[in-house]
């Protein structure tokens, strides 16, 4: 979609129309992610179509947002840095998570970008 647009095959700034094409391709491809997140990746394919992101940056998103959806019920994860270690409890609706630190009858609500998942 990005070559096509490169090339202008018609006038009027067709940026656009490249850009939600290629958005409702990737929101068939992606359509497994949660609302919050297949938004962000359908977002990214289309900045970058639209020439706004490099491919580098596009793909690194994708995959981190991706990698998201592979956080489920039951799965150890850690914090980024390694302090908090706990066992995912729930997934919301908006693509967070809910984390019940080791030791701890609470939960924790956290962004999955911002938890590994221990190996």
């Amino acid at each position: 979609m990005r070559a096509f647009h490169r090339r202008a095959p018609f006038l009027f700034f067709n940026g656009n129309t490249f850009a939600d094409i290629g958005r409702g391709l990737a929101a068939l491809l992606f359509r497994e992610l949660p609302p919050s997140r297949l938004k962000e990746v359908t977002s990214a394919v289309a900045h970058y179509i639209a020439g706004v992101l490099d491919r580098e940056a596009m793909v690194a998103g994708v995959e981190e947002l991706c990698h998201a959806a592979e956080l489920v019920p039951g799965r150890r994860v850690k914090s980024l840095r390694g302090s908090l270690h706990g066992v995912i409890t729930r997934v919301l609706d908006d693509g967070r998570v809910a984390v019940r630190p080791d030791g701890s009858s609470s939960e924790m609500i956290s962004l999955p970008e911002n938890l590994l998942p221990e190996d």
